[in-house]
């Protein structure tokens, strides 16, 4: 039986568009292969070139860390050379730091930390190079005088025993120019102006002494000085705290007073006052000048 020329004209149709239909999937198929192996060699490279990245980055975080051990193998016998050098340490470490927390992709920044480096690289060589041309000198004037000092040892040697003599002497003057002092004592009072020795109603602490007679010490004011220390060992001091220097160091006084010292003996007390509380024990007290350690006394507190 003869086909239906309309049935024949649709199943042709059906047919073609099912034949087109197949012909775009396999192009659209073609397609996605080629993109997904161009996206895969894209991803390649690029894995690939960040990998190269990082190695950059740790090769000059390694250099930079090994720089850092050189600067601090680094030392010299001068201030101001030591100075810089701590300043270049600083730069270094916070070079370190700076590269650390840089991004290996950052390839800028990692550009410029290289070029850091090698700045830094240069100023260490300088350093090398001054401290070494300084070393040089520092031997050479070394020897100039060691030769200067054997020269004046021999000129020494004649008058060494005369010097002694002088220097013997002198320290027999110094010592008897000190001002002395004797009767140091320490006493504490209530509200009512009492002697007490209950440490609940103590408000102020009198210390006494006599400067002793001396005709070799200077004339002139002298300042005494007083440091109270309570059961613990602790300075105690108000308000009105004063220092002093004594042998060569800065000492803190709980109190002072300044008095006109011709020679002659003089009698003399300090108070302490503003005490905000006392404990039971005892207390020491020590009298200065700024020459010398006067004496010492204790008070026992109940």
């Amino acid at each position: 039986m003869e086909e239906d020329p309309l049935k024949r004209i649709e199943r042709e149709d059906t047919e073609k568009k099912a034949k087109n239909l197949k012909s775009v999937m396999t192009i659209l198929i073609a397609v996605a292969a080629v993109l997904a192996l161009a996206l895969a060699y894209i991803w390649f490279q690029k894995s690939r070139l960040v990998n190269e990245l990082k190695s950059e980055k740790s090769d000059l975080t390694q250099q930079m860390v090994s720089l850092q051990n050189d600067y601090a193998n680094l030392s010299s016998d001068y201030d101001t050379i030591n100075v810089q050098l701590d300043s270049s340490r600083e730069e270094v470490a916070q070079l370190i730091d700076r590269i650390k927390k840089t991004n290996a992709t950052n390839r800028v920044k990692i550009r410029q930390y290289e070029r850091e480096l090698g700045t830094l690289r240069s100023i260490m060589k300088n350093y090398i190079v001054q401290i070494d041309s300084l070393n040089t000198l520092n031997h050479k004037l070394t020897a100039d005088a060691a030769a200067a000092r054997k020269e004046a040892a021999e000129s020494k040697k004649a008058n060494k025993q005369l010097s002694q003599q002088v220097e013997h002497l002198s320290d027999k003057v110094a010592a008897g120019a000190v001002i002395k002092a004797r009767g140091i004592s320490v006493a504490a009072y209530n509200g009512s102006g009492r002697v007490t020795d209950r440490s609940s109603r103590v408000v102020r602490l009198l210390t006494s002494l006599s400067l002793v007679e001396n005709d070799l010490a200077p004339k002139g004011p002298v300042r005494v000085y007083i440091r109270v220390k309570d059961p613990d060992g602790i300075l105690l001091t108000n308000d009105v705290r004063t220092s002093f220097s004594y042998d060569g160091q800065m000492m803190v006084a709980s109190a002072s007073r300044e008095v006109d010292y011709e020679g002659k003996e003089v009698d003399m007390s300090i108070y302490l006052n503003n005490i905000p509380d006392y404990n039971k024990g005892v207390y020491t007290v020590e009298v200065y000048t700024e020459q010398s350690l006067l004496g010492s006394a204790e008070l026992m507190l109940r």
